[in-house]
């Protein structure tokens, strides 16, 4: 018993001590110094919101088709004398270059008889005239002959009241006066009737002059030459075959120039020319397609093939806009076209625009002025801003138009306001932020504001 209580006893001395020491530590314990702190800065690249030249752009695709193409048929019948020997598919041939010959001898004879048709009805006419100028003369004789018959009776119709003429006499006398108007009428009549002669060869004159010109219609038709300098299709012909009116020649394309239709969106189309209402009535475009609205709307396009070649782009102009909306893709064809896709030609980087070509269309409206910022800049509708005291501001933002990686602002930052284009983990409103100006990116937006990306 004894011995339990001294254990007790030993306890409640140490647990004493140990009280002891505790109270007399916490006494001498220095006060805690609480400092104020702040996060530290965030570094952050920026670029300085600006009013840009933008121009509003939409890309499409379409095949390449020759703005121009030629599939010959003989228009005259008779055997191929002569092909050229480059009339082969996907030669070139220069413009004026003949290259089929159908044997024209036939029809150079027929043209030779008709020529000469011709040469009889124009003397026949010459001798008309000749004739006409001839029984003139005579008329003129013969009504002079006339009046001196006329006088001549009457003298002889005195002499006979006086008796000093016989009635046979007289009755001669006026025998010839008779017979001399009889002769005045009849080349009267045939004077009257050199009008209608005359009008008969000539209208003999212009048949066989007609017939000439037909002639050497048909005859030129045996020579086929191109238009314009071409590459050649396909050929259907061979030296000494006979061709028929109606038979497939050979097929030509002009190298000129291409078209290409590329099928837009009718959303597409709107966001392209949205813009244009406050530049523009749109409402009182004229009423017609293609040339006459682009002249209000200005496109302009640039074309490039889809294989990646970067240096395959062409500069295209807007020809026309369709005039009806597919109704199943609801789409809306828009007509470009290219002119010299053969020039400046590098093989292997930069080949001509050949039929069939698959291509994209790059469409831009006219540039004007508007505050772009990039698309990564924007978050949900919330674009970072550094304020005036470098710390980050989350502003609500009115986007008028996406384009690619561009972001047009409609309302919501203004010109000269820093907008934040890194990621921020964490967001905090108020924040401090470092700042890191980024000017490089904003010469890159500019560029592709402006389509320079596309050869713009």
């Amino acid at each position: 018993m004894k011995i339990h209580l001294r254990r007790y006893f030993s306890l409640f001395i140490a647990i004493g001590l140990a009280l002891t020491v505790a109270i007399i530590l916490v006494k001498s314990k220095r006060v805690t110094q609480h400092v104020d702190t702040e996060m530290p800065s965030k570094a952050v690249e920026i670029i300085t919101a600006k009013n840009i030249p933008f121009r509003a752009r939409i890309t499409a695709y379409g095949n390449v088709k020759p703005a121009i193409s030629l599939s010959s048929t003989a228009e005259v019948s008779g055997k191929i004398s002569y092909v050229h020997p480059n009339l082969k598919a996907g030669e070139m041939i220069l413009a004026d270059t003949l290259v089929v010959r159908i044997d024209a001898k036939d029809y150079a004879g027929t043209l030779r008889q008709t020529e000469a048709d011709l040469s009889v009805s124009r003397s026949s006419l010459k001798e008309l005239d000749e004739e006409e100028k001839s029984t003139q003369r005579s008329l003129t004789l013969a009504k002079n002959n006339l009046k001196v018959g006329g006088a001549e009776y009457a003298r002889l119709e005195t002499g006979y009241k006086k008796g000093a003429i016989s009635q046979s006499g007289l009755d001669a006398e006026k025998q010839k006066v008779i017979q001399l108007k009889q002769q005045v009428e009849d080349l009267q009549g045939k004077i009257n009737g050199f009008a209608s002669r005359r009008q008969s060869l000539k209208a003999q004159i212009n048949r066989a002059k007609q017939e000439v010109e037909n002639r050497e219609t048909i005859l030129g038709r045996t020579e086929i030459s191109l238009p314009f300098d071409a590459r050649i299709g396909a050929v259907s012909v061979d030296e000494n075959e006979f061709v028929t009116v109606g038979s497939p020649l050979f097929e030509a394309i002009d190298l000129k120039g291409v078209e290409i239709t590329a099928q837009l969106p009718i959303d597409s189309m709107r966001k392209l020319v949205s813009h244009l209402k406050d530049t523009i009535k749109i409402n009182k475009l004229p009423l017609r397609t293609g040339g006459g609205i682009n002249d209000h709307l200005k496109l302009s396009a640039y074309v490039r093939l889809v294989n990646g070649m970067p240096s395959a782009v062409w500069k295209a102009r807007v020809l026309r806009i369709s005039d009806s909306i597919d109704p199943t893709r609801q789409t809306m064809g828009v007509v470009v076209g290219v002119e010299g896709s053969y020039d400046k030609r590098i093989p292997g980087k930069r080949p001509p625009l050949l039929k069939g070509m698959y291509t994209s269309i790059d469409i831009f409206a006219p540039e004007y002025p508007a505050l772009v910022i990039p698309r990564k800049a924007v978050h949900q509708g919330r674009v970072y801003i550094v304020d005036a005291d470098d710390r980050l501001e989350i502003r609500s933002v009115d986007i008028q138009l996406v384009q690619g990686d561009l972001v047009v602002i409609r309302s919501g930052v203004e010109a000269g306001e820093k907008v934040i284009i890194t990621d921020l983990i964490p967001v905090i409103d108020g924040m401090p932020l470092q700042v890191i100006p980024n000017p490089k990116f904003e010469k890159y937006m500019h560029q592709r504001a402006l389509g320079e990306d596309v050869g713009a």
